[in-house]
């Protein structure tokens, strides 16, 4: 009885438009969404974006809901009042409505390292809870549940990776030369931007200037109020930690999981011999002329 009436209350609130719809978001004909596996550096894309699309209003964490708001945060009656186009943030698998899309990958022995550390602030996990336990359960998609990373990889890459209303982005290589692939999205949204444009709303998104910013808005920010306020949202924003954190073995366990998928898309894999499986064609426009670099193995992997 009180599940039924609960169903009942969620859909009231989702005609209503005061529910945070999530998967039910009210999608437009020209909505651009920037999609990614939670802890792949979304939240770094949001603020170039905001950045490169109102040089003069800087994007920070009191305003980011309003200028590339979140559809799990902010309300669909909310978002139904934006202007458009407008550009919003998703960590879902692939959704046939999604028009256009810019999906940001990152490295998921990475990802791992940070979504650890993310649980443990928002209290999911208890503080000094073994990473090496940890591993096996984010490969099996325990926690929020948008899909394993190689599944959700997968189902936009498959799906959307040969048209051109899809752009596919490396962590690494928005890290290695953020001008240069911040331009690839000016280009892809069809902004005008100067390479001074660019070289502003890179500076005005850097990891130094987020942590300055998170320090002085997290207990406003929807995102970071409720969680633990002595631990950082925006961490090291580097390539290759798991080198220093991981275990061999914990390594080899995401490899092993997901080896072809991160081989296709650059990434050094230590455990994959020989050919294996060939995911280019797959991939198609995603995988092709991106300039990806393949990340080397931490020294001494065997």
């Amino acid at each position: 009885m009180y599940r039924i009436l609960g169903r009942f209350a969620r859909s009231a609130r989702v005609l209503l438009g005061r529910e945070r719809v999530g998967q039910g978001v009210t999608v437009w004909p020209d909505d651009v969404f920037l999609v990614s596996y939670p802890k792949s550096g979304n939240t770094w894309l949001r603020f170039l974006v905001g950045n490169l699309t109102n040089p003069q209003d800087p994007a920070t964490f009191s305003n980011i809901e309003e200028k590339v708001p979140s559809i799990y945060v902010n309300h669909d009656r909310q978002l139904r009042r934006l202007p458009r186009p407008r550009i919003l943030k998703s960590h879902e698998s692939f959704v046939s409505r999604y028009q256009k899309v810019i999906y940001i990958v990152r490295d998921p022995r990475d990802v791992c390292v940070s979504y650890y550390h993310y649980l443990v602030k928002y209290r999911v996990l208890p503080q000094g809870y073994p990473l090496g336990q940890f591993v096996p359960r984010f490969i099996a998609d325990e926690f929020e549940h948008y899909g394993a990373w190689g599944d959700h990889v997968l189902s936009w890459l498959a799906m959307r990776g040969k048209q051109s209303n899809f752009l596919l982005l490396r962590y690494e290589d928005l890290l290695d030369d953020p001008e240069f692939q911040l331009a690839r999205v000016a280009h892809f949204l069809k902004i005008h931007a100067t390479y001074g444009n660019l070289v502003r709303a890179v500076y005005l998104s850097s990891a130094d200037r987020m942590r300055y910013l998170e320090k002085r808005q997290s207990r406003k920010w929807i995102s970071t109020k409720r969680s633990r306020q002595d631990m950082p949202f925006v961490r090291s924003a580097t390539a290759g930690e798991w080198k220093s954190v991981l275990s061999a073995a914990s390594a080899l366990q995401i490899e092993k999981a997901w080896g072809p998928v991160m081989r296709a898309l650059g990434y050094k894999v230590c455990a994959l011999r020989g050919a294996g499986l060939n995911l280019l064609p797959l991939l198609g426009r995603a995988a092709y002329g991106q300039g990806v670099r393949s990340i080397p193995c931490r020294p001494g992997f065997p």
